[in-house]
């Protein structure tokens, strides 16, 4: 299933809170995104009616296996991404923002021959 930019971005945010803290709500990835509560609230809906995450009865998010997934391969697009740009000169900031806007673009052939020339020649 194709998930769109902004589902993406939740898995993300979700997945970086989580590495964090073990105690995520929706609150917090609203916080982190500057997002509305509505806006949060009806993201999260989707994400779970794709299978990606679960609130448990105290109202913590926890991410599915398959939410996991795919949630740690947008993270190491965005890493990755980040770091190529930085060493080409691009300062952290930038480098972090336009690697977020790349990474839900990105073909997997492409990422993986960035990855693989990242590996080979910085590792």
């Amino acid at each position: 299933m194709a998930l769109q930019e902004s589902g993406e971005m939740y898995l993300e945010t979700i997945y970086v809170l989580s590495q964090k803290s073990s105690a995520v709500r929706a609150i917090d990835v609203g916080d982190h995104m500057g997002y509305s509560k509505p806006s949060v609230s009806r993201a999260l809906g989707l994400l779970r009616d794709e299978g990606l995450i679960i609130k448990d009865d105290d109202g913590y998010i926890k991410l599915t296996k398959s939410g996991e997934t795919r949630a740690k391969r947008i993270y190491e697009r965005h890493t990755v991404l980040t770091k190529l740009l930085i060493g080409l000169g691009v300062d952290e900031k930038t480098a972090s923002e336009d690697a977020c806007r790349v990474e839900h673009y990105i073909s997997d052939k492409t990422f993986d021959a960035i990855k693989a020339h990242m590996n080979k020649y910085h590792s």
